[in-house]
């Protein structure tokens, strides 16, 4: 997902100027299908836990190879060790909790409830930070809640609104929104592949002592590759260079498709279909996140989902 702003570079003319809305749509496509490639690699016998460390290991090493191939510097010291505990937070966490909430609730709400992380940036940010929270702030994560309600009590075919689908889904988004406090301090610092070939590898170590390994078929390995491949690091790649063209503005809006992307695929290879009163809960969440992602687009963004 992509619902907080990071600085892009001057709109510039030609081509790449008008691939670059292309380059974003194509990241959210990408990270729409995080949920549908997990269950699909669930429906073939992997755990979600299992599912979410071969995505941090395999993803792990393609940004290894790729901060090697650029010579990008690994952090040291204090920041290395900041980065391992990022790593346990933002990957062995979240990666797990987004595939356990995928398994109990659905690929659309997994999708949905991840969008509750700016309003938990926003949160935070007054809480630790002093940080304003406006009017246009406060009703952002009032939608929230409310469309989490909404969505509560909405339900739908397919997909399971319970406890433990709120609860993994909430944790991802909490703790997909530490991307944003720790690409605040390192992103502008180190190069985000070199950062995260040092963080995921770590959240993968974190997850080994729970993960039960399982023999895979052919189908399951290709669900996990695609996953590693196109939904993480692909998706970082087309996001990062969309940036380079587009202002975040812009690419907020058209990353805000992801979870529609989700919902689509999930309804029509699922049939995972969220009730009228949960779409709107859904929207609300969507239109928070969104809203709380236009406020500044000079705040740093999370590389990766």
């Amino acid at each position: 997902m992509a619902p907080l702003p990071v600085t892009a570079r001057p709109v510039t003319a030609g081509t790449a100027v008008r691939r670059a809305p292309l380059l974003i749509l194509t990241a959210a496509v990408l990270w729409g299908l995080l949920g549908i490639l997990g269950k699909s690699a669930q429906a073939a016998g992997v755990s979600p836990l299992e599912v979410a460390f071969w995505r941090a290991t395999l993803a792990g090493g393609l940004y290894a190879l790729h901060a090697g191939v650029i010579r990008a510097p690994l952090p040291r010291g204090r920041d290395l060790w900041i980065t391992a505990a990022f790593g346990v937070a933002g990957v062995s966490v979240f990666y797990g909790t987004y595939q356990l909430a995928v398994r109990a609730g659905g690929a659309s709400l997994a999708s949905v409830l991840l969008y509750t992380a700016p309003a938990f940036v926003a949160v935070m940010g007054w809480a630790f930070w002093r940080e304003r929270l406006g009017w246009k702030e406060l009703g952002a994560v009032v939608g929230t809640l409310l469309g989490i309600a909404l969505i509560s009590f909405g339900g739908g075919q397919g997909v399971t609104v319970s406890a433990p689908a709120l609860g993994f889904g909430l944790a991802a988004g909490f703790t997909y929104s530490l991307y944003y406090l720790y690409g605040k301090a390192f992103f502008h610092r180190y190069a985000p592949p070199a950062l995260l070939a040092v963080a995921l590898p770590v959240g993968a170590l974190g997850l080994l002592p729970l993960v039960h390994f399982s023999p895979k078929t052919l189908s399951a390995w290709i669900s996990l590759l695609a996953l590693s491949f196109f939904s993480t690091y692909l998706a970082y790649l087309a996001y990062s260079a969309g940036l380079r063209h587009l202002n975040a503005t812009r690419a907020s809006v058209i990353a805000s498709l992801e979870p529609v992307v989700a919902a689509v695929l999930a309804a029509v290879l699922y049939a995972e279909r969220l009730s009228p009163l949960a779409l709107l809960g859904a929207a609300l969440v969507i239109g928070a996140a969104l809203a709380l992602s236009l406020r500044s687009s000079e705040e740093p963004h999370p590389p990766v989902e």
